[in-house]
């Protein structure tokens, strides 16, 4: 009867890609909370404030429905005057605010054009929308200006939107954000900037890299929660005319429940601290350096930069024996295989927490190059 899955299951497993959940154990080097928010006594109070003046754990519908709580819009109102946005809308993840933006907003006749690295999510929408769509190569501002004069010069007449990651998620690296805005400033293009592993991180206050272009009549952001900010959800950032068509036709919001309004209490809370205690992100971009010099230092590689730090394996099998050697050692390292990265590219991702500290990452690096050396 269920045949088919089997055997998919095992050409996975045959392939080195089968995929299985675990508890957790080990040291976290595998999760996006990067300032150590998720866990915190800060978020914790928060918490335990919110439920105290009678904030609602759950919903009960969604926000078109009954299920609109103050907690979801006081949270909108300070997140769009944190980001600079002149208004702001709260999805339940950022995998469906991404997935919301390109199902509903380009529309026929319009064309995408897209990283090629860039997240699941954006493909997901795209498919379901209605646009055309074109591939560029990654972080290359001239491909993204040579896809819209080829659309146009056969034909194109709708609207460019460009769709870039600030920090991509399995590369660490970041655009030029100047090449592209002069590339959109052109061409009269839409800009989606998916600020996920910024947002918290990285820019004035953690508000981002897109932070000097927030606000603009033609600029989209979306930031997400689940990550530095250590709770759930994600907003997307944006002209207010662009947030009542998403209210308005945006099916992954029309349609779904709301998120929970204490986990919105909770997040306005990760806000305030972002805004006011700048010393998690100076411990981390601490960190960030002395890996990238105990990396190059130890293994001869070179860091990305940021607090993701990919270790490319090259095959999937390899990437995966090397991920299974750290973890034994105690290090929770997970390999990533494709599809989520190109053939051939399958890598160990380390993200860079608070949870860990220099000593950590000294013995993590040293443990690397001795596999490594093993490996060959």
């Amino acid at each position: 009867m269920h045949g088919i899955y089997t055997t998919d299951l095992r050409a996975l497993a045959d392939r080195g890609r089968l995929r299985t959940l675990r508890e957790r154990s080990g040291i976290d080097l595998a999760s996006n909370d990067y300032l150590g928010l998720a866990e915190s006594d800060e978020l914790r109070q928060a918490a335990a404030a919110a439920l105290a003046r009678g904030v609602p754990v759950g919903s009960g519908g969604s926000r078109l429905l009954r299920g609109n709580h103050p907690e979801h819009e006081a949270l909108e109102r300070e997140a769009a005057a944190f980001f600079g946005a002149e208004s702001a809308l709260y999805f339940g993840g950022g995998y469906v605010a991404n997935f919301a933006i390109f199902s509903t907003l380009p529309q026929r006749g319009d064309l995408v054009v897209h990283d090629e690295l860039i997240h699941a999510s954006v493909h997901d929408g795209i498919r379901r929308g209605r646009a055309e769509s074109v591939s560029v190569r990654h972080n290359d501002a001239d491909a993204f200006d040579a896809a819209i004069v080829k659309w146009r010069k056969a034909g194109g007449t709708g609207r460019p939107w460009l769709s870039i990651e600030s920090v991509y998620s399995m590369d660490g690296d970041s655009p030029n954000l100047n090449e592209l805005f002069a590339v959109a400033d052109r061409h009269e293009a839409m800009v989606v900037i998916d600020e996920a592993h910024a947002t918290g991180v990285l820019g004035p206050q953690g508000r981002g890299l897109a932070t000097p272009f927030e606000g603009r009549d033609n600029v989209i952001t979306l930031h997400t929660c689940g990550k530095a900010l250590g709770t759930s959800g994600g907003f997307v950032l944006a002209p207010k005319i662009i947030r009542d068509f998403l209210v308005n036709r945006a099916r992954p919001f029309i349609y779904a429940t709301a998120p929970s309004p204490l986990t919105a209490a909770v997040t306005r809370a990760a806000l305030e601290l972002s805004f006011t205690s700048p010393t998690r992100r100076e411990r981390l971009a601490h960190l960030v350096r002395f890996a990238g010099s105990e990396l190059r230092r130890r293994c001869h590689i070179e860091s990305s930069g940021s607090h993701i730090i990919p270790v490319i394996a090259g095959a999937d099998q390899a990437a995966v024996e090397l991920a299974a050697s750290l973890q034994r050692r105690g290090f929770d390292i997970r390999a990533i295989r494709p599809p989520t990265v190109p053939e051939g590219t399958a890598r160990l991702r380390i993200a860079l927490t608070l949870h860990v500290n220099e000593a950590i990452v000294t013995d993590l690096f040293a443990a690397l190059a001795e596999d490594m050396r093993f490996a060959a």
